[in-house]
């Protein structure tokens, strides 16, 4: 281990991503801020830099980042620019990170989402990251640490710091850095201090090219950077590519039923399906659905664009069967917005996007439906269901269960979409009423 002095201001200035003066008009580099999940889904915001006003951290991350007990933060670059390639790879050893953390010498450590981004907001320089807790401040948690980033030569490398406190009760974060050749040394230390919560949530900025696609093309050249390590996905962009990229829908109206697991959408599909002598469809459709396992199992942005590129495929199919019939799909767009909004926007209900703001609306080339309904049902009767029903849940359904916040972070994602909004349908009562509420739904809404 090797101690040495702050590093010269080049070698900081690298990191960040503009420039303050300081004290006779010397560039300084301006705050890096943090966002941490704190216990009960609340998130408290830090700052790390030379220029640390005199201010106490607040007292949840003071209790998560001094003693006793050591702590480390872990944030993933997107190296190589802020293209989809980069993106792509900085998701895949983000999640691959994770995975490594949950085992071996790392099992007795708390592991907390840590978003590192830019002040002032805007998209682009967003890391993702974890805060590590050893309890016990175990050297071999160091060391095992230091071994993790030496199995991850390629770009981007993690980057590495830990906290420390002093008598006066500050908190100081302490960069690592590895040197070809001459290991790992600490850089210096930094204060860190308390930083006001921004307007919008750090990840808001970035959720266009993260997952709530506004186009088809952007989803596009997410799995296009993916061909090389998931076959599939190239099987996914032929099927895409064959559809054309404007369609238009026929003269039979459009309706989409959305709903978490297990509030009723197959039956309710396959009734109102009947009832109406109109088509069924499902997104993703059959002519890829075998693949969802594939790429349920690849980080949000990944599993966001197959899905995405699945509603394209499915809006072609539309587009052919609404000159013929009324046509019912079973999902669409709504959901895979809003799960993505739940899944990357950390905290709780207060952090997800104000209502009206840009990100619930539909993106402005995929064909739109006449109708959105949003099937709901309260979560004891959701739970009922899904333990008499047995059925293989993909990771989402699963964290619906074990994570009321995260449920609720979806329902409201759900209803606070517009250009189409969804109409809300009580979906407790028995199959006939919710049938009969349904079609009267349709019939004062669509002609």
């Amino acid at each position: 281990m090797v101690f040495g002095r702050r590093p010269p201001a080049p070698l900081l200035l690298a990191r960040f991503s503009g420039l303050r003066r300081g004290a006779c008009g010397r560039a300084m580099a301006p705050p890096r801020c943090f966002a941490l999940e704190l216990p009960g889904c609340t998130l408290a915001h830090f700052a790390v830099g030379d220029e640390a006003p005199d201010a106490r951290p607040d007292p949840g991350v003071a209790a998560l980042l001094g003693p006793p007990g050591r702590s480390y933060s872990l944030s993933v670059p997107e190296a190589g620019g802020a293209g989809c390639a980069a993106r792509v790879r900085a998701a895949r050893l983000h999640q691959r990170l994770l995975h490594q953390l949950r085992r071996g010498p790392f099992r007795r450590c708390q592991l907390r989402r840590l978003l590192c981004y830019r002040p002032g907001g805007g998209a682009g320089g967003l890391q993702h990251g974890f805060l590590l807790r050893d309890p016990r401040d175990s050297p071999d948690t160091r060391s095992a640490l230091l071994a993790l980033l030496d199995a991850c030569p390629e770009a981007p490398r993690p980057s590495l710091a830990e906290f420390s406190g002093d008598p006066l009760c500050r908190l100081w974060q302490l960069p690592w850095e590895r040197r070809d050749g001459q290991g790992w040394r600490q850089l210096g230390r930094e204060r860190v201090v308390p930083v006001p919560e921004p307007a919008l949530h750090p990840v808001v900025p970035d959720l266009p090219s993260a997952g709530v696609f506004p186009h088809r093309e952007a989803a596009r050249a997410v799995l296009e950077a993916c061909t090389s390590f998931i076959p599939e996905a190239r099987a996914v962009l032929d099927l895409v590519d064959q559809c054309p990229e404007q369609v238009q829908k026929g003269k039979f109206p459009v309706i989409v039923i959305e709903g978490l697991d297990a509030t009723g959408k197959t039956t309710v599909t396959q009734s109102v399906s009947d009832s109406l002598k109109a088509v069924l469809l499902k997104s993703p459709p059959s002519c890829i659905s075998q693949w969802r396992k594939v790429f349920d199992d690849e980080p949000t942005i990944i599993r966001r664009a197959f899905y995405s590129l699945g509603n394209y495929i499915v809006a072609s199919e539309i587009a052919k069967e609404s000159t013929k019939s009324p046509v019912i799909v079973d999902r669409y767009w709504h959901s895979t917005a809003t799960y993505t909004i739940a899944t990357e926007v950390s905290g709780g209900l207060q952090h997800l996007p104000p209502a009206r703001h840009p990100i619930y609306q539909w993106p402005r080339d995929l064909l739109k439906p006449d109708l959105v309904l949003l099937l709901t049902v309260s979560p004891e009767d959701r739970m009922q269901r899904i333990e008499g029903r047995g059925m293989e849940r993909t990771k989402e359904e699963a964290e619906l269960e074990a994570n009321s916040i995260f449920r609720q972070k979806v329902e409201v994602s759900y209803q606070r979409m517009e250009n189409p909004g969804c109409h809300v349908v009580d979906a407790s009562p028995s199959r006939e009423k919710v049938l009969q509420m349904v079609l009267s739904e349709i019939q004062n809404n669509c002609n």
